[in-house]
């Protein structure tokens, strides 16, 4: 896709970090915004924000649990019957629970982030998908990690569900190669959002977590339109890469 204006673009985990930042920057595109998150306060927060550039009527948002199959589906019905097919969306719901080794994470621990993080991209990926084709062009963006590319100690049940979306987006990619349809992996670096506050130290959000989320924002929208697959991005993602 090389032009977003009018454009349904739908954005998960919008609430705030990159989701947030792919809101406002698609917003400055004229585009038409489906917003979800678990989050209701500062999801509204950023509906309000985007609506003030593109009008309350080309936004759309909701609460949903992207590790709930029925939630997403109901999403994806409400999405067209109050915006219209979505053409472009960005799975990008996600969460990272406590660091630890793998001997002393607990089940259930391993359980909630993988549905949250795989899941919630297969049954985004699934229930959107279909209103891409319908429209016969859009770009199914999922976002995995530089940790969907290397595994560091005490991030297994993390780790392990960003290389899921990467093998399931590789081989989404190959099923949409002669497609109008684009598919997008994307691999971020050290970028400054929440999702690690609650397993890192202050001294790791300091040093890592540097690069802004609109510059990643900004960057995936402009490998979009180029139909890049994979994209890597962030403070030491091309050096991990």
């Amino acid at each position: 896709m090389k032009n977003f204006q009018n454009k349904i673009i739908v954005i998960t985990g919008a609430a705030s970090g990159m989701g947030a930042a792919y809101a406002d920057e698609f917003a400055k595109l004229g585009a038409r915004l489906a917003l979800c998150d678990v989050n209701q306060e500062d999801l509204r927060s950023v509906s309000q924000r985007v609506a003030d550039v593109i009008g309350p009527d080309n936004v759309y948002s909701e609460v949903v649990d992207v590790s709930d199959r029925h939630e997403v589906f109901s999403f994806a019905d409400k999405v067209r019957s109050n915006l219209g097919n979505a053409h472009v969306i960005i799975n990008n719901a996600g969460i990272a629970e406590s660091s630890a080794p793998i001997y002393e994470m607990s089940i259930e621990q391993i359980e909630k982030v993988t549905r949250v993080n795989y899941f919630g991209v297969v049954y985004g990926t699934k229930a959107f998908l279909p209103q891409l084709v319908e429209n016969n062009e859009g770009a199914v963006v999922n976002i995995s990690s530089i940790f969907g590319l290397v595994a560091p100690p005490n991030t297994a049940d993390y780790s392990a569900t960003k290389f899921a979306v990467r093998g399931f987006t590789e081989a989404l990619s190959v099923e949409f190669m002669q497609s109008p349809i684009t598919i997008h992996c994307v691999h971020p670096g050290g970028i400054a959002t929440n999702i690690a506050k609650n397993t890192d130290s202050e001294e790791f959000e300091k040093l890592f977590l540097t690069t802004p989320p609109h510059d990643i924002a900004k960057h995936v929208i402009k490998n979009i339109k180029k139909g890049k697959v994979k994209i890597v991005y962030g403070n030491q993602a091309s050096k991990v890469w």
